[in-house]
C-alpha cells in the first residue's frame, strides 16, 4: 500500500476491511482527479470465524483476512500494511447526551477548537463497565439560548450547548478485531460502525436532508441508520440476518445447511405472491435417500415470514427514534439480503414507506466492474469512502519511509530525517500541515 509519486494520480491507496458474518472482504482503492472513488482491487472469501457481526473465532478469522487482503494485493498490485476497518454486532449501543461550554469571550467567534472541546468531553462520559465510545456525532448546536444551530463556526456567544448522538461497543469485541488484523501483519488505521459506512455508499446527500433509514441487512446482523437534515439521528443492530432465513429454509424443508443457501439465492422470494407457476424444486437427498421435492411457494412463504418479522423490528426501531413522520426519503435496503426477490416490494406493503435497493455507487469513477456495484460490497466501500475522507482531513495521517504505518504526531515528531527526492519533500511538506492544523485543534495550542 505505498504511494506512487509516479503516476498522475498522487492521492494516496487506501485499503478498507469488512469483517462480516458471511464474507470477509478487503478493497483497495483512491480518489481520482475528478473526485470519485476508483476502485484498483478487491478481495472477497468466505467468512467462518464470525457470528452475528462478532468475532468468535480468531485462527479462522485470521485465515480469512489473510486471503481477502492477498486477493486485494494481488488484483491491485499494491503492498497492502494498513487498513480501515469495520465493526457492528448487537453489542452496539446508542445514547443522547447533552454538552455545555461556556466561552470566556463573547466578542470571539466559535471555531473548530471550541466544537473540538465540547466533543472531548463527551469521552469523559462513565459507561457500563467493558463498553468503550465509538463515535461521538453532534446533532443541533444552541448558542445563548438561541436553538436549532446546525453549524455554530462564525457565531458568537459565551454558552455553546450541544446535543450528540453517541455510540458505544463492547472493548472486547474491538480488541478481537484488532488483534486478529495485527496476526496478518497489518496495522488498523481507524475503526468505524459498518452502518455508518453503508450509508457513506449508498445515500445521497439529498436523501439524508430529507430524512431515510437505511437497512443494511447483512449475513448476522441487520443494521439501521436514520438520516434527517443530513444528520445521523438514531443507529441500532438487530440480531437477525440472511443467516437465519436459511436456516429457517433449512429446518422447514429438512436439507442441509448448504442445499438451504442455494435454495434461497436461486429460487427464494421475499413475497410469495409474486410466485405464479408454483414450480417444484429438486434437492438431491444423502447417500441412499430419495431426492426431496419443494414446492416453490411454500419456500417463499418461509422466507416471507422471516424478513417480515425482521421488518417488524425496524419499524420498531423508527418508531423508537422519533423520525417515523419525517422519513421523506422511506426507507433503502442494502446487504446480501437485499438480493432476495420481491423484498422491495414486501417491504413497502409491511412497513408502509417507500422502498428502494440501495447500490454502493453514489461514488464511485467510471469504469468500475459489476461485480463491486453489488449490495454485498456496500459497507467495504463506505469503509474505503470513510477511510479517504479521513485521510484528507488529516484525522489519520499515513507514513512512507520504508514502511507504512498510520502515525501519531508524537511519532512524526520523534522520527528521523531520511533523504527523500524533490516529490516526496513537496509530498512531506503537505503531510506537515495537515498534521500541525489538526494537532493545533485536537490540543488547542500551537504545534
Amino acid at each position: 500500500m505505498m504511494e506512487n509519486f509516479g503516476n498522475k494520480n498522487e492521492n494516496p491507496i487506501v485499503v478498507a476491511l469488512d469483517i462480516g458474518t458471511t464474507k470477509v472482504c478487503a478493497i483497495a482503492g483512491r480518489k481520482d482527479e475528478h473526485g470519485k472513488i476508483e476502485i484498483l482491487g478487491v478481495g472477497k472469501v468466505e467468512s467462518a470465524g464470525v457470528t452475528r457481526g462478532v468475532v468468535s473465532n480468531i485462527e479462522k478469522t485470521v485465515k480469512a483476512i489473510k486471503d481477502a487482503v492477498a486477493a486485494a494485493e494481488r488484483n491491485s498490485g499494491e503492498e497492502i500494511k494498513i487498513v480501515h476497518v469495520g465493526i457492528a454486532g448487537q453489542h452496539i449501543k446508542t445514547l443522547q447526551h447533552r454538552g455545555i461550554l461556556t466561552r470566556d469571550n463573547d466578542l470571539n467567534e466559535i471555531d473548530q477548537k471550541d466544537i473540538d472541546r465540547l466533543i472531548k468531553d463527551m469521552y469523559k462520559l462513565v459507561l457500563p463497565p467493558g463498553d468503550k465510545i465509538l463515535h461521538v456525532i453532534p446533532q443541533e448546536y444552541t448558542i445563548d439560548n438561541e436553538q436549532g444551530i446546525t453549524d455554530p463556526i462564525g457565531m458568537s456567544g459565551v454558552r455553546l450547548e450541544a446535543n450528540f448522538h453517541i455510540i458505544t461497543g463492547q472493548i472486547t469485541a474491538s480488541n478481537n478485531i484488532y488483534r486478529c488484523i495485527e496476526r496478518v501483519g497489518l496495522k488498523v488505521a481507524e475503526m468505524t460502525l459498518e452502518p455508518i459506512a453503508s450509508a457513506s455508499s449508498v445515500l445521497s446527500d439529498e436523501e439524508k436532508e430529507a430524512g431515510v433509514a437505511l437497512v443494511d441487512i447483512g449475513g448476522g446482523t441487520t443494521d439501521i441508520t436514520i438520516f434527517q437534515e443530513g444528520i445521523i439521528r438514531h443507529t441500532a443492530v438487530i440480531p437477525f440476518g440472511g443467516n437465519v432465513i436459511t436456516k429457517d429454509i433449512k429446518e422447514g424443508c429438512t436439507v442441509m445447511e448448504q442445499q438451504a443457501e442455494k435454495l434461497k439465492v436461486k429460487f427464494g422470494s421475499a413475497l410469495s405472491e409474486e410466485v405464479y407457476d408454483n414450480r417444484i424444486i429438486t434437492i438431491p437427498g444423502l447417500k441412499g435417500h430419495d431426492p426431496k421435492e419443494i414446492s416453490e411457494k411454500n419456500l417463499s412463504m418461509i422466507i416471507q415470514a422471516r424478513v417480515e418479522e425482521i421488518l417488524d423490528y425496524v419499524v420498531w426501531e423508527i418508531r423508537r427514534s422519533g423520525y417515523e413522520n419525517k422519513l421523506i426519503g422511506g426507507i433503502v435496503l442494502t446487504g446480501g439480503g437485499s438480493l432476495l426477490a420481491h423484498i422491495e416490494k414486501l417491504a413497502a406493503f409491511h412497513t408502509g414507506f417507500s422502498t428502494r435497493i440501495g447500490m454502493p455507487i453514489e461514488h464511485l469513477a467510471h469504469g468500475y466492474t459489476e461485480k463491486v456495484c453489488s449490495p454485498i460490497y456496500s459497507t467495504a466501500i463506505g469503509l474505503l469512502i470513510e477511510g479517504i475522507q479521513n485521510v484528507e482531513s488529516g484525522k489519520v495521517v499515513y507514513t512512507v519511509v520504508k514502511e507504512e504505518v498510520p502515525v501519531t504526531v508524537d511519532a512524526i515528531m520523534e522520527e528521523e530525517p531520511v533523504a527523500v527526492d524533490e516529490k516526496e519533500s513537496k509530498w512531506y511538506e503537505q503531510l506537515f500541515t495537515k498534521t500541525k492544523q489538526w494537532f493545533e485543534a485536537e490540543h488547542d495550542t500551537e504545534f
